[in-house]
């Protein structure tokens, strides 16, 4: 398929708004995020709204961490919005503006599944959902590993069980839908192809 040289352009993630903002309310503030309700208008349908969530203290992060025999520490946890069960890699924010994102992805690899790491190397950073949300999730790998007390306990998952998987074993349930947590499949897919080596692997 070609294009019409005459309309191609290169991609430009920073061009000129289609939108102008005309006002901004804070409708819902918690301790993980803000909530606003935002105006908008635009040449091609005129005024409308929007409700745009922030997250609070900076990127969500997620860590994925390898033993030294090449399993994959996973958690179990309840998750209420979708009334189900996932396995994901552990993940969390940022207790305080002050705590930086690797403090963070020490802090959730002990608490969640129980391990320090000599090494912490972020490899990718995503949007979670650019449609109504400005949340922006780092993924950082962990090598080095050794085994520590956990202590995270939540509300939903009082003690979530830790679960290890070979690298194998965990492409599998990202193919077969077990897996379903968009952070995990990222990262597990990251590591499939090979494209974490060059940081450690």
């Amino acid at each position: 398929m070609s294009m019409d040289s005459d309309t191609y352009r290169p991609f430009d993630p920073w061009r000129p708004t289609p939108v102008k903002e005309e006002s901004r309310k804070q409708i819902v503030e918690t301790h993980y995020f803000n909530v606003d309700r935002v105006a908008f208008s635009s040449a091609q349908v005129g005024q409308f709204e929007r409700f745009i969530l922030h997250e609070n203290n900076g990127d969500t992060v997620g860590v994925l961490a390898v033993t030294a025999d090449g399993k994959i520490p996973f958690v179990e946890q309840y998750r209420i919005p979708t009334h189900r069960w996932t396995l994901e890699i552990p993940a969390g924010h940022a207790n305080a503006p002050s705590e930086q994102y690797l403090d963070v992805a020490s802090r959730k690899l002990r608490e969640e599944v129980g391990y320090e790491a000599s090494k912490l190397t972020q490899f990718t950073r995503f949007i979670n959902t650019p449609s109504f949300s400005s949340q922006y999730t780092a993924l950082y790998l962990a090598t080095g590993l050794k085994e520590v007390d956990r202590s995270a306990i939540g509300p939903e998952t009082p003690r979530s069980a830790v679960r290890l998987y070979t690298q194998q074993e965990a492409m599998e349930m990202v193919t077969n839908g077990t897996i379903v947590d968009a952070k995990t499949i990222i990262a597990i897919l990251r590591l499939h192809e090979g494209l974490l080596e060059h940081i450690g692997m």
